[in-house]
């Protein structure tokens, strides 16, 4: 074991090579990517990706290519990227003590990549990497238990991956390390109440800390350790004390990337079953306006982070819906669809819709919280007008890492994301780019097929 936890995350990211990389985590990363990027270009015709373009582009640099057009400085790249990946809500999750959408790193994999003429295994390596520590951090310890966002532990995972693809030494990574961790911590306030244009854009922000704390680290910038056990340092301040048993290993079984879930539905991830489940009683209920009460039985993370706000039962943003299970279950029972199309305001204002949320009531099962976070397990229940009760209950949604999509489901969740903004053709060119990334000496030029 190594003398700290930064020693222990430094040495992993260092001694990572692809030749050790197992089959599974290499195709999983293609297929995390292809995902990632699909998610990107649905967000592009988005208020607030536009509005992260405009201010990269603002700076002037010619370092990274930005999604939609034009170029940026490498930590300015990341952030612009990074909001089109997650601005939709759509992008990959790992559930556990602390949830996480780890391809929010591929942000900052791309922008420094690029920099330095990466290529596609280079890419891969990476990303192993930053899935790897960020979940395990998952693993380890809740942080926003105590008031802190997830994305802090981005500002690491990014961090690692920069400094990786950057070829900085140990004493480099070290600093980067420090620089990122110390200035990355994020207020759970991101993600209470009602929510703002800042919740797609939190994890971008990590990972522009990360690439800038690398870039830092390269020209000589020394940053504070030791990271976590040090005065007024990581544990004291943020997570409390920790232990992280293991990084990587010889087979698939050893990585997180393989066991995260892509999302099936552009909502946060806790509603995905509830979703599922809806979609399949809508076909035995009819005519949706049948439905008297709707209930939702589910787990204490689900309660706290989807289902106790009083603003979740009455949305006024995109971001505070797509985060509200009574929204998303409901819109989900009378449309048969959950899209971008259920999170325009002119949706969310519907009287019928709004009074149905309304009449949703949630409520915690311990059995169902102790499903959790094996899978994420909800029960709807839906009264009709007759007085019939129809049930059904779900805990491993489509994508889930115990009900994974194969190539197929992919390719429909992709094609329906990217031929809207792109047309068939260039997503066809992009899925297929992608899908030999290992090999690809130029993997960069794919963020170029991402504008209109």
């Amino acid at each position: 074991m190594a003398e700290t936890i930064a020693d222990f995350l430094v040495d992993f990211a260092l001694k990572t090579r692809f030749e050790d990389l197992p089959a599974g985590v290499i195709v999983e990363a293609r297929r995390r990517l292809v995902d990632a990027l699909g998610c990107a270009a649905g967000a592009l015709h988005e208020p607030a990706p536009q509005f992260a373009r405009k201010a990269a582009l603002a700076i002037g640099s010619n370092s990274a290519a930005v999604i939609g057009g034009g170029r940026a400085s490498a930590d300015w790249a990341a952030f612009a990227n990074g909001v089109h990946i997650r601005y939709l809500d759509c992008n990959d999750t790992y559930l556990s003590l602390e949830p996480a959408h780890p391809s929010d790193n591929w942000a900052a994999i791309m922008a420094v990549g690029e920099l330095v003429g990466a290529n596609g295994a280079d890419w891969i390596t990476a990303a192993a990497i930053a899935y790897e520590v960020q979940c395990r951090l998952c693993d380890a310890v809740s942080i926003r238990a105590r008031g802190w966002d997830h994305t802090t532990n981005g500002s690491l995972s990014t961090s690692l991956a920069a400094a990786k693809l950057l070829g900085l030494d140990r004493a480099q990574t070290m600093h980067a390390l420090g620089i990122a961790g110390t200035t990355g911590t994020a207020l759970r306030l991101t993600r209470a109440g009602e929510l703002s244009m800042w919740k797609g854009c939190a994890f971008a922000h990590a990972a522009r800390n990360g690439v800038f704390a690398a870039l830092l680290a390269r020209e000589g910038m020394t940053g504070p350790a030791p990271l976590f056990e040090g005065d007024m340092g990581f544990f004291q301040q943020v997570s409390g004390k920790f232990h992280l048993p293991k990084l990587g290993g010889p087979t698939d079984a050893d990585w997180m990337l393989p066991k995260t879930s892509i999302k099936f539905v552009p909502a946060e991830y806790h509603s995905q079953s509830a979703i599922a489940v809806a979609f399949n009683l809508r076909k035995k209920i009819g005519d949706p306006k049948r439905i008297k009460e709707l209930e939702i039985a589910t787990f204490k993370t689900a309660v706290e982070i989807i289902g106790q706000d009083p603003e979740k039962w009455a949305p006024q943003t995109r971001e505070t819906a797509d985060h509200s299970l009574p929204y998303c279950t409901a819109v989900a029972l009378l449309d048969g669809d959950v899209s971008a199309a259920q999170f325009t305001p002119e949706r969310m204002a519907d009287p019928y819709l709004r009074d149905l949320v309304a009449r949703t009531k949630i409520v915690e099962d311990p059995a169902l919280t102790a499903g959790y976070p094996a899978g994420i397990p909800n029960r709807v229940s839906v009264t009709l007008d007759d007085g019939s009760v129809l049930v059904e209950e779900m805990a491993f949604p489509p994508g889930h890492d115990k009900n994974p999509l194969d190539d197929a489901g992919l390719a429909i969740k992709f094609h329906g994301l990217v031929d809207p903004e792109l047309g068939k053709s260039r997503a066809d060119e992009i899925w297929a780019r992608v899908m030999r990334l290992e090999t690809d000496a130029r993997p960069h030029e794919v963020i170029g097929l991402l504008t209109k």
